[in-house]
């Protein structure tokens, strides 16, 4: 059972714990953390999704992310699935904010960072049910793959801001 603290809208918390997969009570609201992963020769990561996940499966993502476990900061959050999907360590002085979004619709605050790295590029490790495939792609395509169908649109939006500001 994976448990998550419950926030208010203005990232407050509520006291009371959230259960993944059971509803979210009306005014509750619970973290994500997402991180772009740029490499320190300017390239970024994309991460391919396992065709079993219930969300965007087989599609590419940006970076690696996933829910806030009860106790962490999204920080914290961050760092521990940035390391689990991708095999990247780095530590919470490693990822700047780049962006905050909140959504009424899926009761989830996200939490976007960038974590710039020298990791070896082709010693990614792949979370079983997770991450299937990587891509290193310059700064040039991953802006093309961002404008394209194949990129998730919610992420898309999301990173609006730090996209443009990378244009």
């Amino acid at each position: 059972m994976e448990l998550w603290d419950a926030y208010d809208r203005n990232q407050n918390k509520l006291g009371f714990d959230l259960v993944r997969g059971e509803v979210i009570p009306k005014g509750a609201y619970h973290l994500v953390c997402d991180t772009v992963v740029r490499h320190v020769d300017g390239d970024y990561l994309i991460m391919q999704r396992d065709y079993n996940k219930t969300a965007y499966p087989g599609f590419f993502a940006v970076g690696a992310g996933g829910s806030v476990l009860k106790g962490e900061s999204a920080l914290e959050g961050a760092v521990r699935e940035l390391a689990e999907e991708s095999g990247i360590i780095s530590g919470t002085e490693d990822l700047t904010q780049i962006a905050l979004h909140i959504s009424d619709s899926t009761q989830s605050i996200y939490y976007k960072y960038l974590c710039v790295t020298n990791c070896q590029k082709d010693f990614i490790t792949l979370q079983e049910g997770e991450t299937i495939a990587y891509k290193w792609l310059s700064k040039d395509e991953f802006l093309s793959f961002m404008d394209s169908d194949e990129a998730i649109d919610v992420q898309r939006e999301r990173l609006s801001d730090f996209l443009n500001s990378i244009r």
